[in-house]
């Protein structure tokens, strides 16, 4: 009977991680990335109308990734929300990459 508690509550634990689609944590920072769905678009607009040069890279870059060192990271605009300015940010095929500039990784992407 604990053993069947205990596989309940664990199934439950990952279901509401699961659910959670505008948080991501990855790497070994565990950083932590909230975006709102009118923040996302007020960034892909941003994007749009000044008309930013996309970056080629060989492989397509994901979140958890390190950026490579060749790449020139951009520092976020203030207008896309206080929490975000600590970060930089790639435009690469369509895609927003949000950086965490210590460490080159992608904590979050915005397509």
């Amino acid at each position: 009977m604990k053993k069947l508690i205990l596989a309940a509550a664990a199934v439950a634990l990952l279901l509401t991680g699961a659910t959670a689609q505008t948080t991501v944590t990855t790497g070994a920072s565990r950083a932590t990335v909230q975006i709102e769905p009118e923040a996302r678009t007020r960034i892909r607009s941003y994007v749009t109308e000044h008309k930013i040069r996309p970056v080629t890279v060989k492989e397509r870059i994901a979140v958890g990734a390190t950026v490579p060192s060749d790449v020139e990271l951009v520092p976020v605009p203030s207008d896309w929300g206080p929490s975000l300015t600590k970060y930089r940010y790639v435009y690469s095929n369509n895609r927003v990459l949000l950086v965490d500039p210590g460490s080159r990784a992608v904590v979050e992407e915005i397509d």
